[in-house]
C-alpha cells in the first residue's frame, strides 16, 4: 500500500500524518509533496522520517494506491490527471470537484457507499462547515424527514488555514503590547472581534461558504432539504461551532432526538445544562466527533428543534474524514 499526502505542510497535511498514524492506517510507502517552498522540509509518521518532494507534472503517482490532496482547488484541478492516470483515487479536500455530479461527495457516517461509485477516481471532500452539520442531521433525517434547517456558524481561525492561526494568535499579541495590528488573512483584525464574512459574497448576499452548505448538503444527504446560511468568522484559534435550527415533516421530541444522536457514529452529545456541561471549541480540538449539546424544541416551529454542534475544522472537517473515506473504500 503506497500512499501520497499532497500539501504536506499545510495544517491539513500536517493533521493528515498525525490521524494516519493514530488511526494505524495501513501503508507500506508513504510519499509527501508540496510547493517549491517546502520541498525538503522533513516530517515524522509512524517513527520514520519522510522527505516533502515539490509536486511536477509527471508519473510520481504511478503505484500510489491513495492520494490525500490538500493545497488548494487551482492545485487539484491542475494535477488531477498525473494523480488519477495510473489508478490512484484521488481523495480531495480542496472544493474544485464537489459540486461535479461525477464525483461524489461523502461523509463516511452519511453517504459511505456513494464512494464505491467514483468515475473518474476523485473523491472530494465536503466543506467543513457541512461535515460537521450533517453527521448529527444524518441521525434525526433516520426518525423524519428534515425539510429545512437554518444554521448560523462560529468558524475559527483554522479554516483559513495555519498562517490564518499564526495571524490571530501574533494579533492578540499585538493588541496586549499596544502594537501595530497585522491584517493579512482576513478583511479586518480578528482578534477581539468577529467578521460575519467568510469568502466572497455573491450576488444574492450569500457568501460562498453559505451556498457551500446549502449545495453540499442536498448531494450528501440525497435531499430535498433547503439550508439557510449565515457563516460568522469568530476569534477562536481551532474548531468550529454551529447553531441549528431545523424542521421536520413529523415532530421529533427531545428525547428521541438525544437518543438518536447517542446512537449515531461519530456524535458525542455533552448535553447538561443544569451542570453547564454542552460543547465549546477548547475542549473539541484535536478530537474526532461531532459534539452535540443544547438539544430542545424550537419555540418558534411544532415541527421544529434546535442544537448546538462542535468539530474540530481541521480533524473531522478535512484530515479524519478523508482517511474515513479511505479506510471504508479498503474494507
Amino acid at each position: 500500500m503506497h500512499i501520497a499526502i499532497v500539501g504536506a505542510s499545510g495544517a491539513v497535511g500536517q493533521e493528515l500524518l498525525k490521524v494516519v498514524e493514530e488511526r494505524n492506517f495501513p501503508f507500506d510507502e508513504l510519499t509527501l509533496f508540496g510547493s517549491e517552498r517546502s520541498e525538503g522540509k522533513e516530517y515524522f509518521c509512524k517513527g520514520k522520517p519522510y522527505k516533502v518532494r515539490q509536486l511536477r507534472h509527471g508519473d510520481d503517482f504511478k503505484g500510489v494506491r491513495f492520494a490525500f490532496v490538500s493545497a488548494g482547488a487551482s492545485v487539484s484541478k491542475e494535477f488531477m490527471e498525473d494523480i488519477t492516470r495510473f489508478g490512484t483515487i484521488m481523495i480531495d479536500n480542496s472544493s474544485a470537484f464537489r459540486m461535479d455530479d461525477s464525483v461524489p461527495l461523502v461523509v463516511p457516517e452519511v453517504n459511505a457507499g456513494d464512494a464505491k461509485f467514483c468515475p473518474r477516481r476523485i473523491i472530494a471532500n465536503p466543506n467543513c462547515t457541512t461535515i460537521q452539520m450533517v453527521v448529527p442531521l444524518k441521525a434525526l433525517e433516520d426518525i423524519s424527514h428534515i425539510k429545512r434547517v437554518h444554521v448560523a456558524t462560529y468558524q475559527a481561525a483554522s479554516g483559513a488555514g495555519a498562517t490564518a492561526m499564526t495571524e490571530l494568535e501574533n494579533q492578540y499579541r499585538q493588541y496586549l503590547n499596544n502594537e501595530h495590528i497585522v491584517v493579512e488573512r482576513f478583511p479586518y483584525q480578528l482578534a477581539y472581534n468577529m467578521i460575519p464574512q467568510v469568502d466572497v459574497f455573491g450576488e444574492d448576499g450569500y457568501t460562498k461558504e453559505e451556498l457551500k452548505m446549502y449545495h453540499e448538503t442536498r448531494k450528501i444527504m440525497h435531499s430535498d432539504i433547503v439550508v439557510s446560511a449565515t457563516c460568522v468568522r469568530v476569534p477562536a484559534l481551532r474548531a468550529h461551532s454551529e447553531s441549528i435550527w431545523i424542521e421536520t415533516e413529523s415532530p421529533i421530541s427531545v428525547e428521541n432526538a438525544r437518543r438518536a444522536f447517542e446512537r449515531a457514529d461519530g456524535v458525542t452529545v455533552i448535553d447538561d445544562p443544569d451542570n453547564r456541561q454542552y460543547p465549546m471549541p477548547l475542549p473539541a480540538t484535536g478530537k474526532n466527533d461531532v459534539f452535540v449539546g443544547r438539544i430542545r424544541k424550537d419555540l418558534a416551529n411544532p415541527n421544529g428543534l434546535t442544537f448546538w454542534c462542535v468539530s474540530d475544522q481541521i480533524r473531522k472537517g478535512a484530515a479524519l474524514n478523508a482517511v474515513q473515506i479511505a479506510e471504508y473504500l479498503i474494507r
